[in-house]
């Protein structure tokens, strides 16, 4: 196994485009010749665009683009730039008087880490597209405070004073010329674990912010009570990769790979929590889908503890590196 850049995954682009003063994002990842796709949506709060299309049982088969956004359900709106880029290229599925591009999304709630008022929108999305382009075989993909991560934070049980600053993370590897990357914007409820050393690398804070607490052990001292949290704590992201899959091996990777957040996130999947998996295949190499689903599991999981380790303080919010040395 090597690690590789995910954007030596033959047919993928990947473009951020980010508002740094409102604090949000958004992230695009398009395969112009369809990626055949599949996503799993668990928590309680998601915000997503066409995921209903992604049952083995509908029609089409492939998509051309994940826009993964902040901006809570506003920030879907990036998916509508996405949609004018790829249609401008001629990139869709044919309806016989033109293409309707097939983009999928899901958005995260950075609303109260900068203005609430500042949102990816359709001209957000396309400029993530256009950064796409520009983008060169094996050239590194920005991680931290970029993209759909801009304005992600963790660790938000008792509220925005005690929360940290995550961000957007990377992690992608090569086996026996199978290439499998993820890519993640990490903006949960609970706390961040190093999947290597089991220990908390980031989330909820202690009162004074001078030590990390643990957002499980906080849960539970309250277990009788009935505590308004934030109701968009959600991690959103994207398996990429060259194997051959069907749309339901895609989506059968898709539920898999959450094992990949169980791993590295603490508590996941809560009533507070949109988490979504999207699966991109461009369909190259034959696979076991068996060990894809095991490679593609820790291949998230490494990428989630990279969204907080690569982000940096901002917005009055430290960060993994204010603790981890």
């Amino acid at each position: 196994m090597k690690e590789i850049n995910i954007s030596e995954i033959k047919g993928i682009k990947i473009g951020h485009a980010q508002d740094m003063e409102g604090a949000t994002g958004c992230t695009a990842i398009i395969c112009e010749k369809g990626a055949w796709a599949g996503v799993d949506v668990r928590g309680g709060g998601p915000a997503s665009r066409e995921t209903e299309l992604l049952k083995p049982v509908n029609l089409v088969e492939q998509i051309h683009c994940v826009m993964l956004s902040g901006g809570s359900a506003y920030g879907l709106a990036a998916g509508d730039g996405a949609m004018t880029y790829l249609e401008e290229k001629g990139v869709g599925f044919d309806v016989g008087v033109g293409v309707v591009p097939i983009v999928c999304g899901a958005s995260l709630f950075d609303l109260v880490v900068g203005s609430p008022k500042s949102r990816p929108d359709h001209a957000m999305g396309y400029k993530a597209c256009t950064n796409a382009d520009k983008m060169e075989a094996g050239q590194p993909v920005a991680e931290g405070n970029v993209g759909a991560g801009t304005g992600a934070a963790i660790g938000k049980y008792l509220g925005v004073d005690n929360m940290m600053k995550s961000g957007t993370g990377i992690y992608c590897v090569e086996v026996g010329g199978v290439q499998c990357g993820a890519i993640v914007a990490v903006n949960a409820l609970g706390d961040v674990i190093d999947i290597e050393t089991g220990k908390i690398i980031a989330g909820i804070l202690t009162d004074d912010k001078t030590a990390l607490s643990d957002t499980v052990e906080t849960m539970l001292g309250e277990m009788s009570s009935n505590r308004n949290v934030f109701s968009g704590n959600t991690t959103i992201s994207c398996i990429i990769t060259n194997a051959k899959l069907t749309k339901t091996q895609c989506n059968k990777l898709a539920s898999i790979v959450h094992n990949g957040y169980a791993l590295a996130i603490r508590p996941v999947h809560t009533s507070f929590d949109g988490d979504t998996v999207f699966v991109m295949a461009t369909g190259e190499v034959e696979v076991s889908p068996d060990a894809l689903g095991a490679l593609a599991t820790r291949v998230m999981a490494k990428a989630i503890n990279r969204a907080v380790l690569t982000a940096e303080p901002a917005y009055g919010l430290k960060a993994a590196s204010d603790f981890v040395k």
